[in-house]
């Protein structure tokens, strides 16, 4: 399945729904209240509330395709399928728990790293940094927004970056999890866009911090879906292609990631990890700060993040409305 969360433009409040032949379906409508209407508490009820969506949604696939959807109807009479541009889509998750983020997981985005005209990142020895496991740090979940929003330039940020991952979101409680059990317990996957105000990022690195400079408002779009497992041939060898304004700056796969997903995820788990929780893959090359002369992001760029599988993850940055 394909799911996600969205709000009707019209009013109301965010549900969870999926997009189903070129629609979306609320399936908290849909279900009679069965389902619940938020993400959070839809994947808290596990296998059962996925079993349950999946077949409500087997037994209107043929309405789907043969009715507008503004006519599709409930037994009680309330509509239950949106065409795109009727609403506004959230992140899958708009509140998760806690997002993990993982460092350097792609040896080329660290390389290139290493070459950043950057007093304050130069101190590090960059060149020593080795994989015993995977590195990190977490990011505020208030820094979250979903496709297609607006993100203000900081204004206490001169290098506004990107940086396209894939998002892994946890479907069941997880603690201490072996690899090769660790994909029982994801829900499913979603692209993810690290966007890092650079010169805050080395301020704070050169302190052993990570804090304001990954987790500002806006600085975790994620979306647009939540793509379950059995939509993916092999989420260890899917295409990454990152765009801003049309022009290709990243471009890899999943198979270049140091740690594969399901090691990140058993790796992660060695804290709790609930229903709803994010973890990021880390990024791979062709960020501005690898840039012989770095192209930072400004008002009116417009970012395209797009993952084999997964669809797009649209971001448009904006200009400060207060100028500062």
């Amino acid at each position: 399945m394909k799911l996600a969360t969205f709000k009707n433009k019209a009013g109301g409040d965010a549900t969870v729904g999926a997009w189903v032949n070129d629609c979306y379906i609320d399936l908290h409508a849909l279900t009679g209240g069965q389902l619940p209407a938020t993400m959070l508490d839809f994947l808290q009820q596990g296998g059962a509330a996925m079993q349950t969506a999946q077949n409500a949604l087997d037994k209107v696939v043929n309405d789907l395709g043969n009715a507008d959807p503004a006519t599709l109807m409930t037994a009680e009479g309330k509509r239950y399928a949106w065409n795109a541009d009727e609403i506004e889509l959230c992140s899958p998750v708009p509140r998760p728990g806690k997002i993990l983020h993982t460092s350097c997981n792609f040896d080329s985005h660290l390389e290139e790293l290493t070459t950043w005209k950057n007093p304050e990142w130069q101190s590090h020895d960059w060149q020593s940094f080795h994989f015993e496991h995977p590195t990190g740090f977490l990011e505020a979940p208030s820094s979250v927004v979903g496709s297609g929003a607006k993100v203000v330039v900081p204004h206490f940020t001169q290098q506004l970056d990107y940086e396209i991952e894939i998002g892994i979101i946890i479907g069941k409680k997880a603690f201490r999890v072996d690899v090769e059990d660790a994909l029982d317990y994801v829900a499913g996957f979603t692209i993810f866009n690290d966007l890092s105000a650079r010169d805050i990022q080395a301020r704070e690195h050169s302190n052993k911090v990570i804090l304001l400079g990954k987790s500002f408002d806006g600085s975790c779009p994620f979306g647009p879906h939540l793509i379950t497992q059995d939509e993916l041939e092999n989420s260890h060898d899917l295409d990454m292609k990152l765009r801003v304004n049309g022009d290709v700056r990243q471009d890899a796969n999943t198979s270049q990631m140091h740690y594969k997903t399901a090691e990140l995820v058993s790796w992660w788990s060695n804290t709790t990890l609930e229903p709803g929780d994010i973890i990021t893959s880390g990024s791979p090359p062709g960020v501005a700060a690898g840039m012989a002369v770095p192209d930072w992001l400004g008002p009116g760029d417009v970012v395209e993040a797009t993952i084999e599988g997964l669809g797009t993850l649209t971001t448009y940055i904006v200009e400060n409305e207060y100028g500062q």
